[in-house]
């Protein structure tokens, strides 16, 4: 049996579609979210914080250490194995805790690099949450900057580069499903790509904050035992020295409030793009866009014609189940019983879901824009000689106003609601207008095609992520 059988054959029994129907675009979630990987970063963390301790002149139950020993111990977690991640499943199971698991490892393999240096110290006065606080932050902010933002961008610049593509490709506006002032379908999708950059700027900005102070967030152990030691300043070097932002002000866990800001911001991003999918659904099922044909795909078990927009559905319904998973984890992590309660371990576990299922929404997104098509013809179908005349009574009406005409509004309703309305009952009404020749002639030469406004040129300036073609 081959590895790629067993690899499918695992995918099957897997409960999760993460893990199983959507294992080929979630991997890259393995080296963030998995059991090995927050082993892997807890290791990290307890590594740097010995170092640290080693590093500190003021601390003297650890000697200076020479760069060949820094190297070793860095490459406990550099080159941490599958092999080191079983032995510590194999402590856990035992010491039934999965922090004190990783210290019982790590003393391990500093008895095996250097016998002469203390192994005690890989824990010292810190908690659990000490250790957990730095895994999670960096694993976060390791995940957004190297896989969410690339991912994100690449959307808000294909977004970007559609807009300056289709820039002058007027469109009938749909306000309440209902025909309206025309558009384009460029700036139509400029509006996304540019909502999507607000939001990255966001993200951008994101904080992402550890503690490292102990049982309660007082330092007592480190006072107590080496009261000549600046605990604050150390606390504060070190854990910027992670390119994480210090919290002096802890219970037992690090609040999680940044996390709460953080899935906020996703849930805003994930919003934006659910709307974006609705729209472009909407806009396949108009006959705007058409799909390429996938050789050898289906669109249905009956019906031989269909190509379905399901990349477009695929993103909306994963979405849908981060969006929930992300504001329930907004809501509870930042919640904690007095100094400590249990109930936010268990719910950090659901954070690689959470993501996973926005990571296989990005790629069906992805998938789905990049077999679109724009289908001009129909698109100026609506908009053509009698097609959607209606829409120019808003223009009719606002130069009424101009020159001072009585009830522009109210006649215009008159003339065209709930009517058909065609380029010669607009003629006709124009005709009879109390209007100079040259303002009647602006108005002869107003089609659905042409009332566009400035929809191109707010392409051009305002869209991000895209440049003209």
């Amino acid at each position: 049996m081959t590895q790629e059988v067993r690899d499918n054959d695992a995918a099957l029994l897997e409960v999760s579609p993460i893990d199983g129907r959507y294992r080929a675009r979630t991997r890259v979630l393995e080296a963030y979210f998995s059991e090995f990987a927050l082993i892997r970063y807890r290791v990290r963390a307890m590594v740097e914080w010995y170092l640290s301790l080693a590093a500190n002149p003021a601390i003297d139950a650890l000697p200076t250490l020479e760069l060949a020993i820094i190297k070793r111990l860095r490459d406990i977690y550099q080159r941490f194995s599958m092999e080191d991640a079983r032995k510590v499943k194999q402590l856990e199971r035992s010491l039934n805790h999965d922090v004190k698991a990783v210290e019982y490892f790590l003393k391990q393999r500093i008895v095996e690099i250097a016998p002469g240096l203390p192994p005690e110290m890989v824990h010292f006065a810190c908690t659990s949450e000490d250790v957990n606080s730095i895994a999670y932050a960096l694993i976060l902010k390791e995940f957004v900057g190297a896989e969410l933002q690339p991912r994100l961008d690449k959307v808000t610049a294909t977004l970007g580069a559609m807009a300056h593509q289709l820039r002058d490709v007027a469109m009938l506006s749909l306000t309440h499903g209902q025909a309206a002032t025309p558009t384009t379908a460029g700036k139509e999708l400029a509006i996304f790509a540019a909502r999507l950059k607000r939001q990255l700027c966001q993200l951008q900005k994101q904080e992402y904050l550890a503690k490292a102070s102990g049982a309660v967030g007082n330092f007592n152990a480190h006072q107590f035992a080496c009261p000549e030691v600046d605990w604050i300043e150390h606390s504060k070097k070190f854990v910027e020295s992670l390119g994480l932002t210090w919290n002096p002000l802890t219970t037992q866990i690090e609040p999680h409030d940044y996390m709460a800001e953080l899935f906020d911001t996703v849930v805003r991003i994930d919003t934006i793009l659910i709307d974006l999918a609705r729209d472009m659904w909407g806009y396949i099922s108009r006959h705007y866009f058409t799909q390429h044909p996938v050789a050898g795909e289906v669109g249905s078990s009956t019906m031989p014609h269909k190509i379905n927009p399901i990349d477009f559905e695929n993103c909306e319904g994963n979405l849908g189940v981060a969006t929930a998973l992300f504001q329930h984890l907004a809501i509870k992590l930042p919640i904690s019983r007095f100094q400590r309660d249990l109930s936010d371990s268990t719910a950090l576990r659901s954070i690689g879901s959470a993501f996973g299922h926005v990571v296989i929404a990005l790629a069906a997104l992805d998938r789905g824009l990049g077999l679109v098509e724009i289908n001009r013809a129909r698109i100026a179908e609506e908009l053509g000689e009698e097609q959607s005349w209606e829409v120019v009574s808003e223009a009719i009406q606002t130069l009424m106003r101009r020159y001072g005409l009585s009830n522009p509004y109210e006649t215009l309703k008159e003339l065209t609601r709930g009517r058909a309305m065609s380029r010669q009952v607009i003629e006709d009404f124009i005709a009879g207008l109390p209007l100079d020749e040259a303002a009647k002639e602006r108005l002869r030469q107003l089609t659905p095609e042409t009332y566009l406004g400035l929809a191109s040129q707010l392409v051009d300036r305002f869209t991000p992520g895209g440049k003209p073609s």
